[in-house]
């Protein structure tokens, strides 16, 4: 009979064992990263790249363009505060389609979904007709901030909602149940059960709203009129760079957008944590 192999030995196998692959799925990696790569990781490098080409200079000099740091200040600015609505209506929104049975609801899951399937040039028009110079309502918020800010809200409203609604309707309601048995407020459990448990999936919602309202262009074409200084988003910045041949100035301006949507993820992430852990 075989002797017991020694712990550490045993650990060092089940080390390998763990982080082995077998040939299929280091094939299916390998083919895995390179489409990744041809995708994102290459065309961000090569963003990047293009950036630095004028050299520094060309870099700082951009950034420091009144009309620029207009463009990138409003846009970072509008883009926060679409994004903490979002989480706000976004979870209460999806907290009603599973929790509660109301007359219509079927329309109103279809209604959430339409910014995802609608151009945003058509949603432009949209909002142009509902809050433009001829509006029913007598709104108009035509080339103004307003116009940036509800453009933005309009074409994000879904994500907050779809990626907190399967999470929410995957909870174990006997938890809370228990937890009401045991004397705890409601908002004790919403604070202490629910919340933690929802943290990832808000936290990946409100990821994809900013980085889609930083980037956002089709929706704000007709309804915010570009004003330069004024009403101007980032991607109608690098878009007049891109038309003057200042591909430089383009790519300096991307990085930029690049590195806030890197930094907004990054403190999302530590924010879900810090949420998870003190639930």
């Amino acid at each position: 009979m075989d002797a017991p192999l020694a712990p550490s030995t045993a650990r060092k196998r089940r080390a390998r064992g763990a982080t082995s692959l077998t040939r299929s799925s280091g094939l299916g990696l390998g083919i895995a990263l390179t489409w990744f790569s041809l995708l994102v990781l290459i065309p961000l490098s090569l963003v990047v790249i293009q950036s630095i080409d004028g050299g520094w200079a060309t870099f700082r000099e951009t950034l420091t363009n009144p009309q620029t740091a207009a463009a990138l200040r409003l846009t970072v600015t509008q883009a926060l505060v679409v994004t903490a609505i979002n989480v706000v209506m976004g979870t209460l929104i999806a907290w009603v389609l599973v929790r509660d049975r109301f007359p219509g609801q079927r329309l109103l899951e279809v209604v959430i979904d339409i910014p995802f399937a609608l151009p945003t040039i058509v949603a432009g028009l949209v909002l142009l007709s509902l809050y433009g110079p001829d509006s029913p309502l007598g709104v108009n918020v035509a080339n103004t901030e307003r116009s940036v800010f509800l453009a933005l809200l309009f074409v994000t409203l879904p994500f907050v909602v779809r990626t907190v609604q399967p999470v929410l309707m995957e909870l174990d309601r006997d938890v809370e149940e228990a937890a009401a048995s045991l004397g705890a407020s409601r908002f004790t459990t919403l604070r202490r059960i629910i919340l933690p448990s929802l943290a990832p999936a808000i936290t990946a919602g409100a990821a994809l709203s900013f980085a889609r309202g930083i980037s956002e262009y089709g929706s704000l074409v007709l309804l915010s009129g570009n004003l330069p200084l004024k009403t101007e988003v980032a991607s109608v910045r690098i878009l007049t760079y891109i038309e003057n041949g200042n591909e430089a100035a383009a790519a300096s301006v991307a990085t930029i957008l690049l590195l806030v949507a890197l930094a907004a993820i990054v403190a999302l992430q530590l924010i879900s944590s810090w949420v998870a852990r003190r639930g």
